[in-house]
Parts: C-alpha cells; structure tokens; sequence
C-alpha cells in the first residue's frame, strides 16, 4: 500500500491532463472573444452599407 502511495504522488499523467485542458480552454476563450469582435465589426460594415444603399437614389 505505502508503494501505491508514492507512486500516486509521483504520477503526473493527471497534471499534464489538466494543463492541456486548461490551454484548450483559453484557447477557446481567445476563438469565442475574436469571434465576437470580428461578428460586431462585420455586422456594423453590413449595417453601413444597407443605409448607403437605402439611401442611394435610383
């Protein structure tokens, strides 16, 4: 039992688990953050250019 013990504490599979996700996560926090930006941006583009038109005499 005390070997299993020691060998448990030595063991760092689970750490580098958990950092790898960890980096996954900010990752995807980054993806999700300059998704938006970018969505905001393009959607203002689009808006400008309906009013333009819309206000484009025939």
């Amino acid at each position: 039992m005390r070997n299993f013990i020691k060998t448990f504490a030595r063991d760092e599979s689970g750490a580098t688990a958990i950092e790898y996700a960890l980096i996954a996560a900010l990752i995807a926090v980054a993806i999700v953050g300059a998704a938006t930006a970018v969505g905001t941006d393009i959607s203002g583009l689009f808006n400008s250019v309906s009013s333009e038109l819309q206000s484009a005499t025939p």
